[in-house]
């Protein structure tokens, strides 16, 4: 009998205890990947939030704990204006409110006439018409969860505002949301005068490393903000969602490493005659090894293949959701689903070292009086 096809069937021997193991691994490896397919469209979103309107970084206040808490004045706007490869800079002001059914809203404030520099990909339509304050362009996302179009109006915040057009943009923030005139996002806010990011444009040909350093030197409660590895310094949520991730990682290997060696255990004790006989006819201790190692890794990758499946299903039914839509568009990076395939080696490792080591032990002679 081919040596892989044993360590199947040795699996199936005690088919319920083996099903309701994989079942554990299978839901411990979901919610690893999972979690790491929503961590990583979070950072995704983030990302394309801050290269958002085509700008070559963002400024937000260094040392806030979010990214939405980031408070800048128009101080700062002149500041940043006021260097020479600087194309132009705008200032935004970023809310979330309950628009319709979605609680969370984005609405992004900015004055008409920067909609000149900051790109907006119009599909229908047009943009904001200057000195406007009662118009609002929606994203795809937004105008589809609304269920409104060009012509139509939506209450914001007490607001009743004119849909003038429709666009569409990878930033899934704020394609599920709309931009609405500064001055109307500042009136309900009530932060009059306030931004929470600069988007900012340079000249062609302008180094962004140089730029950004002096803007950072000359002003250190400034961040510019051109990648995740800067999202840290004015948002801390990036890198609690990620020791939560690894907290969850080391508590799946944990748990789901006692399931598998119970399992293994339970099995090298009901085939203790059997391993001696296997002994006796010539099976070195390596081939034991390979066999007990052999089963725990089988039953570990199926675990995994189904909890990578399973991850997959689940993150595309709560993106259903119009609320967590609006914030993240799923991202199946292959980094994630080769980390829910570690987890499984690593279950598998942990789970039959002592099952394995054990039956490669037992002497023929004893193994084969065992009762």
């Amino acid at each position: 009998m081919p040596f892989a096809l044993l360590v199947f069937r040795n699996l199936i021997r005690q088919k319920i205890r083996t099903g309701l193991t994989i079942l554990g691994i299978t839901i411990g490896i979901a919610a690893v990947v999972a979690l790491g397919i929503i961590t990583d469209s979070a950072k995704a979103s983030t990302v394309q939030l801050l290269r958002a309107g085509g700008s070559d970084f963002a400024i937000g206040r260094q040392g806030s704990s979010d990214l939405t808490f980031s408070t800048l004045t128009a101080s700062d706007l002149e500041k940043v204006s006021s260097y020479p490869e600087v194309a132009h800079a705008s200032g935004v002001l970023l809310a979330f409110g309950k628009v319709g059914s979605n609680p969370y809203f984005a609405q992004l404030g900015i004055e008409p006439d920067d909609l000149d520099f900051f790109d907006l990909s119009i599909v229908e339509g047009r943009r904001l018409a200057p000195g406007a304050e009662d118009e609002i362009v929606l994203g795809t996302e937004g105008a589809k969860q609304l269920d409104v179009g060009v012509g139509d109006v939506v209450d914001v915040r007490e607001h009743t505002l004119s849909v003038v057009g429709i666009y569409r943009t990878e930033a899934a923030v704020l394609n599920g949301g709309g931009v609405l005139p500064i001055s109307t996002v500042w009136e309900y806010e009530r932060k009059e005068g306030l931004y929470t990011l600069l988007y900012v444009k340079a000249k062609p040909g302008t180094d962004l490393d140089a730029l950004t350093a002096r803007i950072e030197s000359d002003h250190p409660d400034l961040a510019t903000l051109r990648g995740l590895d800067d999202v840290g310094d004015v948002d801390q949520g990036i890198a609690i969602i990620d020791a939560i991730n690894l907290g969850i990682t080391i508590l799946a290997v944990f748990i789901g490493g006692i399931a598998v060696m119970n399992t293994m255990v339970m099995a090298v004790f009901e085939r203790t005659r059997e391993i001696g006989i296997l002994r006796a006819v010539g099976w070195r201790t390596r081939r034991i090894l390979q066999m007990i190692l052999g089963e725990a890794l089988l039953l570990c990758m199926i675990g995994a293949v189904l909890g990578s499946g399973l991850a997959v299903l689940l993150t595309r039914f709560i993106t259903l959701f119009p609320a967590i839509r609006a914030f993240i568009s799923p991202d199946y990076n292959p980094d994630v689903f080769i980390r829910g395939i570690i987890v499984g080696v690593s279950v598998a490792l942990l789970g039959a070292i002592y099952p394995a080591f054990r039956a490669a032990r037992f002497s023929p002679a004893e193994a084969i009086r065992y009762e």
